[in-house]
């Protein structure tokens, strides 16, 4: 397909300078005009190919227009594809029974929406009306969406300028092993003594209404902060002690990317509310909440409601039919394994490239979501937003699209995670990039001499 412009066509960025609401805080848009995309490349207006290691917004984890959920699509909009909300459809109860087989027990009941956020903020109002109290505990680098009780615990400076949050919104301090202060003896990270310690903090702040904690198994737009082993473990048995609920958002973790299928498996661990978006859609909106039985019960017999005023796409039939084909998939070519192959490659790599490159402080992250921290200094782990910036902008000009988290605080953090379906040639590709960028960017090489030094 030819391209009908080119990037830099003055035309097209006045129209949407003209029209479009600028929605990414201090940010702007990405200066290429998108035209196409085919599994794991996007193509510019000037044809240029462009390796994604973000799957869009990390929801495309089968790539882009993958041939089978583009043949699904046709057949169910061609047959049924939205309906009033009261109604049913094959799609929607076929995903929801793959989804709780695929689940341990005790994660058996499924509602079908559309985005993250939605279902973050539909998890929490079954807890509060599970437990008959208000108080939510999140984590001080979580995100959880945008409306209003996700908002609420989401504690990034993008909480800022719009008024109150929600009543009862406590926060535990982030498990960031690379910058908390919370040492043993020996100088390893004590993540338990913080946990612990937040938890005190949070019984001092509580008004004794507690009706959950919602975390995320690695916060992404945290910085890829993994949560420590063992972690998910001990903050369910903080929840037990004291009548609270545990839900996991797996926005970003959910099928298949970290090696597992479900990153709670990796603590062994199974939440009362889980969570699922971006991924079970392979790029379409869809999320799921899913909880168990006994909680579905009690909500339901207290007149539980999210429907209709709160949203218009519950068990819509065609992204249902496209989850249902992203689960098969899931199963039958286990990309959970491929991605935890791929994964240990990619982390690798990254640990390779940091023994070369001063700047980047800390590689973290699980399968194929993987992250590392560009810094100033090593000793003082100061934060070097401009030298990521400018990487970030080197591989977009070699022809990788490669997220910094524009975040201040955070924003000196990359955030990577390519389709599941990703070749070992394709990856090797990017990560070639990726080193080119490092040693042709001049920040980063003056580090490099800095350390040989």
């Amino acid at each position: 397909m030819a391209p009908t412009t080119r990037n830099d066509d003055r035309s097209f960025w006045q129209r949407a300078d003209d029209c479009l609401i600028r929605y990414s805080g201090g940010g702007s848009f990405v200066h290429r005009i998108i035209e196409r995309a085919e599994g794991m490349y996007l193509y510019d207006a000037d044809g240029k190919p462009i390796l994604d290691f973000t799957s869009g917004q990390m929801s495309a984890i089968l790539g882009h227009s993958n041939p089978e959920i583009v043949s699904i699509i046709q057949t169910q909009i061609a047959t049924l594809d939205h309906l009033f909300s009261g109604m049913l459809s094959h799609p929607v109860v076929d995903l929801a029974s793959k989804l709780s087989s695929m689940l341990p027990p005790g994660l058996d009941k499924v509602q079908l929406l559309s985005t993250g956020a939605e279902s973050n903020e539909c998890a929490i109002r079954i807890a509060k009306m599970y437990t008959g109290k208000f108080e939510i505990v999140g984590l001080s680098n979580s995100w959880h969406g945008v409306t209003f009780a996700a908002a609420s615990m989401t504690y990034q400076t993008t909480r800022k300028g719009y008024g109150p949050a929600a009543a009862g919104s406590l926060a535990l301090p982030t498990p960031n092993g690379y910058r908390s202060p919370f040492r043993n003896a020996d100088g390893t990270y004590d993540w338990k003594k913080e946990l612990d310690y937040g938890f005190s903090l949070i019984d001092a702040q509580s008004v004794g209404s507690l009706a959950a904690v919602i975390v995320e198994p690695i916060l992404s737009s945290g910085g890829v902060i993994v949560l420590p082993p063992g972690y998910l473990r001990r903050l369910k048995e903080h929840c037990e002690m004291r009548g609270m609920l545990l839900i996991v958002d797996e926005a970003q973790t959910g099928v298949g990317r970290t090696g597992k299928n479900w990153a709670f498996e990796h603590d062994g661990v199974v939440p009362d509310i889980l969570t699922l978006s971006k991924t079970l859609g392979a790029g379409l909106p869809l999320s799921a909440v899913v909880t168990s039985k006994e909680i579905e019960q009690v909500v339901h017999s207290n007149g539980f409601s999210f429907w209709k005023s709160f949203t218009t796409h519950v068990s819509d039939p065609l992204p249902a039919a496209v989850g249902l084909r992203v689960l098969e998939i899931l199963e039958r070519d286990n990309l959970a394994g491929r991605a935890e192959v791929l994964g240990q490659r990619f982390r690798s790599f990254l640990l390779g490239l940091q023994a070369q490159y001063e700047c980047i402080g800390e590689v973290r992250g699980l399968g194929l979501l993987q992250g590392m921290e560009i810094v100033k200094d090593r000793t003082t782990k100061e934060p070097d937003e401009a030298l990521a910036t400018a990487l970030g902008a080197r591989m977009m000009d070699l022809g990788l699209s490669a997220n910094i988290l524009g975040i201040p605080g955070i924003g000196s953090s990359f955030r990577m995670a390519p389709p599941l379906t990703i070749t070992q040639e394709d990856l090797d590709a990017g990560l070639a990039i990726i080193a080119v960028a490092f040693r042709s960017t001049p920040g980063a090489s003056k580090a490099l001499a800095v350390h040989r030094h």
